[in-house]
């Protein structure tokens, strides 16, 4: 659907601030200013459309059923959708389900003045896909943790994209009034002079936004890579903080791919770069022995090109086959153009994105890392595809959870980014804090088996 062409239907903005999350006598994340930061970015760049759009700001609301009329009205709107929820996720204890606290919500009533989070996906089930976007600023209580936990996601709806980041009970989501991953997602839309789709600017907000160990970012590996592509509509030309996985789309039968290169905001000049422009695929005709290669090259995709069947593998779940796949393409275009060729460098990056689709968060930085080694050899360090690389292991480095993987890759990331002199300090720093901050901390080091 065409939502800036003819025919056009009317946008929705809700905005809802729920209660401040504390923890003893300590604010973690202040809902109200996060909602007056987001309320000051225009309807049209917030949506990312230029379709008429309603705004609707719900702050302090204390009635449960409120909230829950404003999201009826906000699910009827029949074009584009932004539901903005920041504030505290908590539980209750007796029932197990997560609620999202608004003002005066107490752990004894939170069945009568919160708002059950099924709620929201009840609300926009309806909705066609590709319409509705949810951003989700929450802090978990001591309550809610645990079944965060052991769910490892927040479902909302199966036709809403979903993005967001929930931090754990006791640590703060920012270092001022605004939250940290409100406040990066605010910066980007106004830096950027083409605004970013929003798993980008999600990309880099979550990479910026100084999480503290073992938030939630949303959506998951696993769900992020059985996402489907967006529409060609929200394909914009930007400016993009980490590489996306490949996106594969099926239009009249067949195949079309494209996986933007991600780099910093900073370089908004640069184009995006995708895969069938990032080199030339080896011209293979699918079963045949290549010349000067003793191997079988691997089956691939009609036109001779494997990354649509690879990827097609990694959507489906099965990664270990796409791996495979991926690293005999790679063995056979080192012994066509070289290790250090371009071609070859595409294929470590196309490996890390496998790693990051599988949730394999160390592998895929460690390879991101040596794909921005072998391009910093050979070109400044300020080329976006430096920059590109540099990106995409800080994400996937923010991704560990496990104290001793944390810092074994952190202490090695922050060695390169400290080398790339093109690359926004504010990166080096966030990682430089969060590797101090998991040194320091007092969790304990995983279980070896």
């Amino acid at each position: 659907m065409d939502l800036n062409g003819p025919g056009r239907r009317r946008g929705h903005v809700l905005l809802i601030a729920g209660d401040v999350a504390a923890r003893r006598r300590a604010v973690q994340l202040v809902p109200s200013a996060n909602l007056a930061a987001l309320a000051m970015v225009p309807a049209s760049v917030l949506l990312g459309s230029e379709v008429p759009t309603d705004t609707v700001c719900l702050d302090g609301s204390r009635d449960p059923n409120t909230v829950l009329a404003r999201l009826r009205s906000a699910a009827a709107a029949p074009g584009p959708l932004l539901v903005y929820l920041s504030g505290r996720l908590t539980a209750d204890r007796r029932g197990r389900r997560l609620y999202f606290a608004l003002a005066g919500t107490t752990a004894s009533a939170v069945r009568y003045t919160a708002v059950p989070w099924e709620w929201l996906g009840g609300e926009l089930r309806a909705r066609p896909a590709g319409l509705t976007t949810v951003l989700l600023d929450l802090a978990a209580d001591r309550d809610a943790w645990p079944l965060l936990r052991e769910s490892g996601s927040l479902p909302v709806s199966p036709g809403a994209d979903v993005y967001g980041v929930v931090c754990p009970p006791g640590f703060a989501a920012g270092d001022g009034l605004v939250s940290g991953y409100t406040r990066q997602w605010i910066d980007q839309l106004r830096r950027s002079p083409v605004r970013p789709s929003d798993v980008q600017l999600h990309a880099l907000a979550a990479g910026a936004a100084g999480l503290p160990p073992g938030a939630l970012v949303l959506p998951t590996a696993r769900e992020l890579g059985m996402r489907p592509g967006p529409p060609p509509q929200q394909q914009r030309p930007m400016s993009q903080p980490l590489r996306q996985q490949e996106e594969l789309r099926s239009q009249e039968g067949e195949y079309r791919q494209t996986r933007p290169v991600p780099y910093p905001a900073s370089h908004p000049g640069s184009a995006p770069v995708r895969v069938s422009d990032a080199g030339p695929a080896p011209d293979v005709v699918p079963g045949a022995t290549p010349v000067g290669d003793p191997a079988v090259v691997p089956a691939v995709a009609p036109g001779g090109d494997p990354r649509p069947y690879i990827h097609a593998l990694a959507s489906e779940g099965r990664h270990g086959e796409a791996a495979a796949l991926a690293g005999a393409w790679e063995e056979y275009v080192r012994g066509v153009y070289g290790g250090s060729s371009s071609q070859a460098v595409e294929w470590v990056e196309i490996r890390a994105d496998l790693a990051r689709m599988a949730g394999d968060f160390g592998p895929a930085a460690r390879l991101w890392m040596g794909a921005c080694r072998v391009r910093l050899a050979g070109r400044g360090g300020d080329e976006p595809e430096v920059l590109a690389a540099a990106a995409g292991a800080l994400y996937c480095w923010t991704r560990l959870a496990q104290r001793e993987a944390v810092v074994e890759v952190g202490v090695e990331l922050v060695a390169v980014l400290r080398v790339l002199p093109g690359l926004d300090p504010r990166y080096l720093e966030l990682a430089r804090a969060r590797l101090s901050a998991w040194e320091e901390s007092g969790l304990p080091r995983p279980v070896r088996s």
